[in-house]
């Protein structure tokens, strides 16, 4: 007796089985977008297609590994790969790569970002810590978990990157939020962040003096917030970006000028517009039409990533999927705010369409861990 050979149309479902079709649709769309706004950017460097395409490459290999990995296996790195992160946050302040007056990486044969990893390591660590607690969770553990997001925050704050700081203390604090943390302590600090951007905005003309020092902050930093409140301060530093980027947004009009027609971006008007400027080249050819249906789709993602959160099958899947989730609206809202006009330029990647591997590998990474929970669930439902 012989038994008939699974065909290979069989062979391709079971090798995807765990992939979630809406995600990777949803994905597929944002990355075939991003690549249409790259090869407009990048017409004078064409190679960047191409290296974007070896990128989307990685990050799906790495996204199939993790979709595949069940969420138990997930619980077991969490802690080595944020103590991992940790000294090589660490390292970089004693062998660490400086570029541009910033000391953030580390060459191993490869050049890498720690503060990468911990975009990850940290709602892992964070959501293992609470199912840990699952049902008994105490007020001081509370305290404990901000104590342990705020050693890699301040870390990597230090290099300086309050970019890459942000984002992973939004990664941490979705987690503690969704762990039940109480309004009674989250609405005082919301108050003091409204009543410091208020003093920010009434007395900008007296603080934003070059002769005035702001406590915690380098002095770029202090240049980049006050050029965001006034970037005619500084037209032609670092309120350019700012300008450029918000002209190009306003002449797309609503049809855009048109595929490869953008003058801003083509008369290389738009500083870095491959990167953390892509979305004012998208804008200025696709004009508000296109600007709304790539809204959609970061809508659609986040809202079927907080779908899948929902229906986790365990405390730690649901809090490591809602904190991803709100990390793809965190990238999104940051990197579209500030080529706005509406947030300081702090160097946040726009998600699935800036070029870049190590941020796309970071987002396939995370699309990857969604579709574990999503397995589990349907895995426990059969």
């Amino acid at each position: 007796m012989t038994l008939d050979k699974p065909s290979i149309t069989d062979r391709v479902k079971r090798a995807f089985a765990a992939f979630d079709l809406p995600l990777v649709v949803i994905m597929l769309l944002l990355l075939a977008i991003g690549l249409v706004a790259l090869y407009s950017a990048s017409i004078d460097v064409p190679s960047r297609v191409t290296s974007q395409l070896r990128n989307i490459g990685l990050a799906f290999v790495l996204m199939w590994l993790l979709a595949s990995l069940p969420t138990q296996k997930l619980m077991r790195i969490a802690v080595p790969l944020y103590a991992f992160g940790i000294a090589l946050l660490i390292a970089v302040f004693v062998i660490g790569v400086t570029k541009n007056g910033a000391r953030r990486w580390i060459n191993v044969g490869v050049v890498i970002q720690p503060s990468e990893i911990m975009k990850i390591a940290m709602p892992l660590l964070l959501a293992w810590y609470f199912q840990k607690r699952e049902g008994g969770v105490r007020w001081y553990d509370y305290v404990v978990a901000v104590v342990l997001l705020l050693i890699p925050v301040g870390l990597i704050a230090k290099q300086p990157d309050l970019g890459t700081a942000l984002l992973v203390a939004a990664a941490g604090l979705y987690v503690i939020y969704l762990a039940g943390l109480s309004w009674k302590l989250i609405l005082p600090v919301f108050l003091a962040a409204v009543i410091a951007i208020g003093s920010l905005l009434a007395f900008e003309s007296r603080i934003c003096q070059p002769n005035v020092s702001w406590v915690g902050l380098h002095d770029y930093q202090k240049h980049r917030i006050c050029t965001f409140l006034d970037p005619t301060s500084d037209p032609l530093g670092k309120g350019f970006h700012t300008i450029q980027a918000v002209i190009a947004i306003g002449s797309g009009g609503v049809t855009g000028k048109g595929w490869l027609k953008g003058t801003q971006a083509h008369l290389e008007f738009i500083p870095e517009k491959h990167t953390d400027f892509i979305f004012a080249v998208f804008a200025e050819e696709f004009g508000l039409i296109g600007e709304s249906v790539l809204l959609l789709l970061y809508f659609a993602l986040v809202v079927r990533g907080l779908m899948i959160a929902a229906s986790g099958a365990t405390q730690f899947g649901r809090l490591l999927a809602g904190a991803i989730s709100m990390i793809f609206f965190t990238y999104s809202f940051v990197n579209m705010g500030m080529v706005s006009g509406i947030l300081p330029v702090v160097g946040v990647p726009l998600p699935f369409m800036s070029y870049g591997g190590t941020a796309l590998v970071t987002l396939g990474v995370g699309v990857g861990i969604l579709m574990s929970v999503a397995r589990e669930k349907r895995l426990m439902q059969s």
